[in-house]
């Protein structure tokens, strides 16, 4: 076996073991990667690891998943991309999927999902630990300062998805005016490959056709999955909202009750939050019986995740030879001071729903003392977070 085939084992292994333990979504994710991909197997150095979560950040799609694909490509080409994005996803979509053919008998026998209410202040101190270690990274001037404050204030007051990306153009442009101070490189040209790009908009046409003559729930899952995906800039926590008003709103696929029962399932489990996807998908899917739930969820989930793999896939080609150029290379330091703007953003509004701001009492001052801790353990100690979101779930079954 060669040493190349050893090092995509390896890299894979190490795929599987962030897709059964990491939690909290996209921006916890990020700690995690960074400790795993970067400071401990070194498949990338910082730099480079910052500047392609950056460029996710940029695209619609999961983030973390896009950033770990974007990994694999970088490793071994787009095969071992191919399979990074299964293997990452598959544990978390056979979860939530169960989740949703079995919600019908939890609810018929009366069991509660309180056992993860202890889930949701760990995660939050998670995402505040990403968040500083994402600041200690890239916030180096005052301009990065202005910037990171500017965007997690509009992050957090503008709520609509499409503030994401016009942050991340905004905070690019005004550092990209003061190219001329960076080093010119060597380039060598830039090649651009549409073939991804083009097969994302025929299969966006394509699914919209197909679901306008069948008229099966199935593909329309997809279609309306695969159109979200191609919308949702910000990560896990933007989707949410997509798929309320979609699903539970307006096509009336499951109750609000059933809805957020799942949600706070998925963030018990390890994983891409898109996952939640494939628990929407089953339940939606609940008069075609359990194979029709499982094949909903599956419809679901690769709608949702392939949008992001096919735009990951087209720009990672010729990202290397396009960062080469000053004005690139310039707004990065705007786009990274953004990205920090934003977790923190992200932070404070996962926070929010966890204090009672009216009449704050005992849960909401154990919320606030759960998330600190988080954070001050990840700081000060060599637990990982996984081992805190075990914790949690145990307190949360205890009680």
């Amino acid at each position: 076996m060669t040493i190349k085939k050893v090092r995509y084992y390896i890299f894979l292994r190490d795929v599987i073991i962030l897709a059964v333990t990491a939690f909290g979504g996209p921006q916890a994710h990020f700690a995690m990667m960074l400790d795993m991909m970067v400071k401990k197997r070194r498949y990338l150095d910082e730099k480079d690891f910052i500047e392609l979560h950056a460029l996710c950040q940029f695209l619609p799609g999961p983030t973390s998943t896009q950033t770990l694909t974007a990994i694999g490509f970088k490793v071994g080409g787009p095969n071992l991309a191919y399979l990074t994005l299964l293997v990452w996803i598959i544990p978390a979509f056979i979860i939530m999927s169960t989740a949703g053919v079995l919600i019908s008998s939890l609810e018929e026998h009366d069991i509660s999902l309180s056992f993860t209410r202890y889930i949701q202040p760990t995660a939050v101190g998670i995402v505040s630990y990403s968040a500083y270690i994402i600041i200690r990274k890239v916030i180096h001037t005052r301009l990065a300062i202005g910037l990171m404050i500017a965007a997690a204030v509009s992050s957090f007051l503008i709520r609509t998805p499409y503030v994401f990306p016009a942050l991340i153009l905004i905070g690019g442009a005004i550092t990209g005016v003061n190219y001329k101070r960076q080093q010119k490189e060597e380039k060598e040209g830039i090649n651009i490959e549409w073939a991804n790009f083009f097969l994302w908009g025929a299969v966006l046409l394509g699914a919209a056709g197909l679901g306008a003559v069948t008229h099966w729930r199935g593909i329309d899952l997809f279609e309306n999955f695969y159109r979200i995906g191609s919308l949702i800039f910000g990560g896990g926590q933007v989707l949410v909202p997509f798929l309320f008003t979609e699903f539970v709103e307006f096509k009336g696929y499951l109750s609000s009750e059933e809805f957020l029962s799942g949600y706070a399932l998925v963030q018990a489990v390890p994983g891409p939050v898109f996952s939640f996807a494939g628990f929407v998908g089953s339940v939606s899917m609940r008069e075609y019986g359990v194979l029709g739930q499982y094949l909903g969820g599956f419809l679901s989930a690769v709608g949702v995740f392939l949008p992001g793999a096919f735009l990951i896939f087209f720009v990672i080609r010729f990202w290397d030879e396009l960062k080469k150029f000053r004005i690139v290379k310039a707004s990065l330091d705007g786009v990274n001071a953004v990205s920090a703007g934003m977790i923190l953003a992200a932070a404070l509004l996962l926070l929010l729903p966890l204090i009672d701001f009216s009449f704050p009492g005992y849960e909401s001052y154990l919320n606030i003392g759960i998330v600190l801790s988080t954070i001050l353990v990840l700081i000060y100690t060599k637990i990982p977070a996984p081992v805190l979101i075990g914790l949690g779930l145990i307190l949360g079954i205890l009680l």
